[in-house]
């Protein structure tokens, strides 16, 4: 299937499903603490923390199948969306029973929509999954996954700055990501994506200001600080939303606002700008 922006065409992958199984083994769990400045302490049979799912189930495909980005193709799985740059956009999820270190899961993923849109950059396209996860026939949680497929940037043209953050928050940390956490989360989740360690093409194909932060490292963060801040409970939901890339090099934080059974989250840019927006409900 060549690619396309005929929405005809690519609605025709509303409905497409995938189904994956993995067994939940201790050892990617484990980098991934490291990979967050942490000892490793999990172990068999502990709750696998919320996101760290995006550490298994992973595919890819051969170095000749691959498009410019690093990314496999279009046209399998997902649409054939003839826009160069992909990103993910945002995500929600509903928890219930928690997976477990070194058990099977399985995921069964289908395409729910694909929506065309026209933006400040240009043409947009928006492809929602759904994921339901279970584990030894136990429903554990669903998610739906956004991505947002955009043309590549007009030389000169800046993105417009998103909003201050502002500082009447509960809960501020502030993190470094280096090019070091950058490669383990993109070794982790088997990520080819070149904005994540290739600071040439980053810069000069993209247009981006450096090497990019994995929006689901971000989010991943955001609800690890939730769960601490509402004394390490699983959330009845989480759901995020990326507004602004974070670049490597230059602390960002991770701010919180807790009240009753609701914690607001965002995440800002070195200079106080928001780039990625998230609410856990315990």
């Amino acid at each position: 299937m060549q690619p396309t922006i005929d929405p005809d065409i690519l609605r025709q992958w509303i409905g497409k499903q995938e189904n994956l199984r993995d067994t939940l083994h201790l050892g990617p769990a484990n980098l991934m603490q490291m990979t967050l400045d942490r000892e490793p302490t999990l172990a068999l049979g502990a709750p696998l923390p919320p996101l760290w799912h995006w550490l298994y189930f992973l595919q890819s495909a051969p170095l000749g199948a691959l498009g410019r980005d690093g990314h496999p193709a279009r046209g399998g799985f997902l649409p054939p969306v003839a826009l160069p740059r992909r990103m993910w956009a945002g995500g929600r999820f509903g928890f219930g029973t928690p997976l477990r270190l070194g058990e099977q899961a399985e995921k069964h993923s289908t395409i729910k929509e694909v929506v065309l849109k026209t933006g400040r950059s240009g043409a947009l396209c928006f492809v929602t999954v759904r994921h339901e996860v279970s584990s030894e026939g136990s429903p554990a949680f669903w998610e739906e996954h956004d991505i947002v497929y955009r043309e590549d940037p007009s030389k000169g043209v800046t993105p417009p700055l998103t909003a201050p953050v502002g500082d009447a928050w509960d809960y501020v940390e502030k993190i470094t990501p280096s090019e070091v956490m950058l490669f383990r989360y993109s070794a982790l989740t088997f990520n080819g994506h070149r904005i994540h360690y290739d600071r040439d093409y980053a810069r000069n194909v993209e247009g981006h200001a450096g090497l990019v932060v994995h929006g689901p490292l971000i989010a991943t963060m955001l609800i690890d600080m939730a769960q601490r801040i509402a004394g390490g409970t699983l959330p009845r939901s989480f759901e995020f939303r990326a507004a602004s890339p974070i670049f490597d090099g230059a602390p960002f934080s991770l701010n919180a606002k807790h009240s009753d059974d609701t914690v607001t989250l965002a995440a800002a840019t070195p200079q106080g700008r928001l780039a990625m927006q998230a609410t856990a409900i315990f």
